[in-house]
């Protein structure tokens, strides 16, 4: 191990060991760090906290926009419902852990904060009070000792040092009884000079032997002092690491959700609407809405009437729109009440399918044309309006000539609004012209 030494005493310090000099300076500096850990543990609950909020957002914004997109899509009955209470469970849960961000900050960073006010004072001269009555502890303890074993170090060195001599001095003797020239006078200065060294040696032995007894009796009291002090330091940092353990405790409460009742309640309305799900009903109620149990006006014989008109189609619409305003056959009452929808969905708010049927096949959207072409719904005037850019949201496949087809997140040009059948005129970015369904696009925002 390497040898360093404690500048305030002048003392070698050979080992780790928390009885050497000023080697209690670790325990000292668990103070302050006990104040620099409940900062730490503050910026750790406010980041967290910060993430709560930022995933709560998250989790609002991504059921807003969901919620928007199945209301407007093609999905109809109880599995739209079980689809958009996926989304009524993420705004409950984005509302808990917001609770759980105003808990992190109001109660569990704030007992922190106050805990470290009230245990750590600074002074005016920097540092904390609780340090420095630690500091000044452990070194009035210890000088006593400390001097004792700085006079130890210097017994020490002066007798390794008269040893050292000793051994020179006879090395010097017994070189020169084999050199002839020397005369008897100067082998007596060497026999002399070993002899006094050997007195030294015995000298500073006893002292180095006296001064390490006197060190050890006053271990004792050292150790006592030392101990006291220390005890008094682990008690401090006892009554934060207990803080800290309960504090975490509290954190854990509000950070596990699934203690919570409300969290527990919220999974279990969410299976209960999943589970919900009919697809036999949604079926019966698709067939009677719109597929073959829904009622038809059969062609009859009808006398002929300046008052009779019929349906037109898309194109005929718009060229009629400006001079001509036509009424459809109104059905009876009781086949009213037959084609009413016994409950709401997707299908409804955005989709709209023709009762009436015309024979004549220039005026009907769902007859062919032919292969070369020649029937252009859109050699018409070029239309008024506001032209608007928009995105697909779902892909479409146009099933007629004068339809366009896209995928979705596909952008086009809105060029004429919706019309009575929920049909909008776009155009391509390859300058396609054509019809498209208006509830499979939204305006760029």
């Amino acid at each position: 191990m390497s040898v360093t030494y404690d500048d305030s005493v002048g003392v070698e310090v050979s080992s780790d060991s928390f009885w050497e000099v000023g080697n209690y300076k670790r325990t000292v500096r668990r103070i302050d760090d006990g104040h620099r850990l409940c900062t730490d543990l503050m910026n750790c609950l406010h980041e967290r906290a910060r993430i709560e909020k930022a995933y709560a957002q998250q989790l609002t914004e991504w059921a807003r926009r969901w919620r928007q997109l199945v209301d407007k899509g093609p999905q109809y009955g109880t599995v739209e419902k079980a689809w958009v209470a996926v989304m009524a469970e993420a705004e409950k849960v984005s509302e808990l852990h917001l609770e759980v961000k105003a808990s992190l900050m109001n109660e569990d960073f704030e007992k922190i904060k106050n805990w470290q006010k009230d245990a750590f004072h600074k002074q005016m001269m920097g540092g904390f009070k609780e340090t420095k009555e630690a500091e000044d502890g452990f070194r009035k303890a210890q000088k006593p000792w400390a001097k004792k074993l700085k006079e130890v170090e210097a017994a020490k060195k002066a007798y390794h040092a008269a040893c050292k001599e000793e051994k020179l001095a006879i090395s010097r003797e017994n070189n020169s009884r084999a050199d002839p020239s020397l005369n008897p006078e100067q082998l007596k200065k060497l026999q002399d000079r070993v002899e006094k060294c050997k007195q030294d040696v015995l000298k500073s032995k006893e002292k180095y032997e006296k001064s390490l007894k006197e060190l050890g009796q006053s271990t004792p009291q050292y150790m006592e002092s030392m101990e006291q002090v220390f005890e008094q330091c682990q008690q401090f940092e006892e009554k934060r690491l207990r803080f800290f353990r309960d504090v975490l405790l509290e954190v854990q409460k509000h950070l596990d959700l699934s203690n919570m009742a409300s969290y527990k309640n919220v999974y279990r309305d969410l299976e209960q609407s999943i589970k919900a799900a009919d697809a036999v009903e949604d079926l019966r109620w698709f067939r009677a809405n719109h597929g073959p149990g829904m009622s038809m006006n059969w062609p009859q014989f009808e006398e002929w009437s300046v008052d009779l008109n019929r349906t037109l189609s898309r194109k005929e619409k718009k060229k009629n729109a400006d001079g001509v305003t036509l009424m459809g056959i109104n059905q009876t009452g009781d086949q009213a009440s037959q084609n009413k929808p016994s409950s709401v969905s997707s299908y409804e708010k955005t989709q709209s399918y023709p009762t009436d049927w015309s024979d004549d096949e220039s005026n009907n959207p769902f007859s062919s044309t032919d292969a070369n072409g020649d029937s252009n719904p859109f050699d018409e005037d070029t239309p008024s309006g506001t032209e608007v850019r928009v995105r697909a949201l779902y892909d479409y496949e146009g099933q007629e000539h004068d339809e366009l087809s896209f995928k979705a997140g596909d952008e086009l040009t809105k060029i004429e609004d919706e019309d009575e059948q929920g049909w909008c005129k776009g155009r391509l970015d390859s300058g396609q012209v054509g019809l498209y369904p208006a509830n499979y696009v939204e305006a760029i925002q």
